[in-house]
């Protein structure tokens, strides 16, 4: 059966992150020689508080792994505390086996326990289904705003949704102002957009 551990993105141990960057080069293959380079290890903005979440089969290989980022922001006047998905993929080899979802359903339960108002993050159209079958919900019309406030990074250059779950009463009451808007939620410059 299938276990999941969480690490700080720097504490994830060495072979098991070779293995989580290895399924995101078939995901979003590099520039060629690009993924050879020791230095091609994309890490996330530490200031994102970013941590892990892995599926390993018994034998400790890699089935999916997923970012999780967090970071406050002001939102409709008010300031809000979410985290959000990054970097989500599973093998290719073994895709259509739940590993994903699995994965997803448990990054959105842990969310919900780390006592964050709100999840949130974007992804492109055609896996809308997939993330609502794993419990987020889209949020229509919301474009996510990434970047900094200086370079801002909209969701809506491409055909992204945008994703969200509601936590604590606070955010649930404001939920209908999340649809229909453009969320500054500006996570900086590495991670333009999670």
């Amino acid at each position: 059966m299938p276990t999941i551990v969480r690490f700080a993105e720097h504490a994830v141990p060495p072979e098991l992150r070779a293995q989580a960057l290895a399924l995101q080069e078939q995901a979003w293959p590099s520039e060629p020689g690009g993924a050879d380079d020791p230095a091609h290890d994309p890490a996330h903005d530490p200031a994102l508080e970013p941590y892990s979440l892995l599926l390993l089969d018994a034998d400790r290989t890699v089935l999916a792994a997923l970012d999780v980022l967090s970071k406050e922001f002001t939102h409709a006047g008010e300031r809000w505390r979410a985290s959000g998905l990054s970097r989500v993929v599973t093998d290719r080899a073994r895709q259509r086996a739940g590993h994903g979802r699995t994965l997803v359903a448990a990054a959105l339960a842990g969310i919900r326990d780390s006592g964050v108002d709100l999840g949130l993050f974007t992804c492109d159209r055609p896996l809308r289904a997939f993330y609502a079958g794993a419990g987020w919900q889209e949020l229509p019309g919301a474009v996510l705003v990434g970047g900094t406030p200086e370079a801002p990074f909209p969701s809506d250059q491409w055909d992204k949704v945008t994703m969200g779950a509601f936590f604590t009463p606070r955010a649930r009451a404001a939920a209908p102002r999340f649809a229909h808007t453009r969320i500054a939620l500006h996570p900086g410059s590495i991670d333009k957009l999670w």
